[in-house]
């Protein structure tokens, strides 16, 4: 259920069997595995030579890259959903406790934490000296990173677990009460709002200059003006579709609970190829030097080359 991260050449991910696994980029052989009780299903973050990340405990973890030793932990007081980010020195995560919590990256010393009105499973998008977090008491808060004080807040109608998705001055994110919101997040106020016909948005947002790209629980990826929220297009698939999207040249590539990987064509929202992987797809792709890595509930995890290093049993519309 967790995305992985890449960085040389090496894939992290965890997994709800309790192990953060350490994988070469290149053939999938294993370089290491941390060992723990609990499930990981919050996406890892690498920086400086560590492994950052979550468990279903509240236990933030680093761990050093090259040999999955424990450098330190850090207790929350709930579940860890969300992946963490970056700020200077530190290192950000929210937890279903209500904080936001700011550590020292080096050492795993609180430096602050932010209590909003209820569980943050997003992770905490940085722009400048500020965190935009989406939470589930409905509304999206705007954190002044030096403080760790909130300067604004916007009400978004419904809960929602999204990542905030940002392009220039506005954020986009999905709500449980199936919409997605353009918030203007400097002026703090929201610019239009689309609907997905009722139906929740588990899925963060990937966004261009021409289109808004982002999945809901009507099995449909939808693609978005971003000025003006009217729809561009629709793409059907079989399942919920909780995966979150990413844009790769001419595609947005994306996975259902349908157990397939869908490129589509991010212009006219026609299939360009599609990879039938047998099992659910919740996490979202990873994408680096070249290849795309993901997994799925039943335990498996793929990587995926340029299109003429694809498995031959791809089903491809040319």
């Amino acid at each position: 259920m967790a995305t992985a991260a890449i960085e040389g050449c090496v894939v992290y991910v965890g997994s709800t069997d309790g192990n953060v696994y350490a994988l070469g980029l290149d053939d999938g052989r294993p370089r290491w595995k941390f060992p723990t009780k609990m499930e990981f299903t919050a996406p890892a973050a690498v920086s400086d030579r560590g492994v950052f990340v979550g468990d279903d405990d509240g236990r933030f973890y680093c761990l050093e890259a090259e040999s999955g030793n424990q450098r330190w932990y850090f207790d929350a007081e709930a579940e860890i959903s969300g992946g963490p980010n970056f700020h200077g020195p530190n290192v950000l995560f929210g937890s279903q406790d209500g904080h936001l919590y700011c550590l020292d990256a080096a050492t795993g010393k609180l430096v602050w934490k932010y209590n909003s009105e209820d569980q943050i499973r997003c992770m905490p998008t940085v722009v400048g000296d500020r965190a935009l977090i989406a939470g589930c008491d409905g509304k999206l808060h705007v954190i002044d990173l030096k403080q760790g004080r909130q300067v604004a807040d916007v009400p978004m109608g419904s809960p929602t677990g999204c990542t905030p998705a940002v392009l220039g001055d506005r954020v986009f994110v999905g709500t449980e009460g199936g919409a997605l919101l353009a918030i203007d997040w400097r002026q703090a106020h929201t610019a239009w709002e689309y609907s997905t016909s009722g139906q929740a948005v588990r899925s963060s947002a990937a966004v261009s200059p021409e289109a808004v790209f982002v999945g809901s629980r009507d099995k449909q990826l939808h693609a978005v003006n971003p000025q003006n929220g009217k729809a561009l297009w629709r793409f059907n698939t079989g399942g919920q579709v909780d995966c979150s999207p990413v844009i790769i040249g001419p595609w947005v590539v994306f996975g259902s609970e349908d157990g397939r990987l869908y490129a589509v064509d991010r212009k006219s929202g026609q299939e360009a190829w599609r990879y039938d992987t047998g099992g659910a797809i919740v996490a979202s792709p990873a994408v680096a030097d070249g290849r795309l890595v993901i997994g799925t509930e039943d335990g498996d995890l793929f990587c995926f080359g340029p299109p003429e290093q694809f498995p031959k049993d791809a089903e491809h519309n040319e």
